[in-house]
């Protein structure tokens, strides 16, 4: 089932933000409340429209990069920036998800990403940057 965020039922409707919130608070278009943002399923959508909305192709992406030879220090700052990295994109219509894990006995640091194509491809490039960066220290 595809949520979407108030902002993109406003985009795709035209409408300013606040009418959709409107919408929602009136009861006219169901929503779902997580944290302090709404959530509206595409059908809720559609029958608020009368109009099935056009489906978009997405490509997903998962990408597991391994990194031989890392050491704590290093390991903490690339996780801190890539966390940061991923949480910046948190809008995108496909969330970005970062996944690691440290074997320290051989200092080895397997990074999994999962998510759009445009924003793993990014997040591979921040990956390449910080470990050469590390490695010319």
């Amino acid at each position: 089932m595809e949520m979407l965020s108030v902002e993109q039922v406003a985009d795709e409707l035209g409408l300013h933000v606040r009418t959709v919130r409107g919408y929602v608070r009136d009861g006219r278009l169901k929503a779902v409340r997580i944290g302090k943002q709404y959530r509206i399923a595409r059908a809720d959508l559609e029958a608020l429209t009368g109009v099935p909305a056009p489906r978009v192709r997405h490509t997903d992406v998962a990408a597991t990069v391994r990194i031989e030879g890392i050491g704590r220090g290093d390991l903490d700052r690339l996780a801190t920036a890539l966390t940061a990295a991923a949480q910046s994109g948190a809008d995108d219509p496909v969330p970005l998800r970062v996944q690691l894990s440290y074997d320290e006995e051989r200092a080895s640091l397997t990074v999994m990403l999962l998510g759009g194509l445009a924003a793993t491809t990014e997040l591979l490039g921040l990956v390449r940057v910080l470990t050469e960066a590390e490695e010319g220290r």
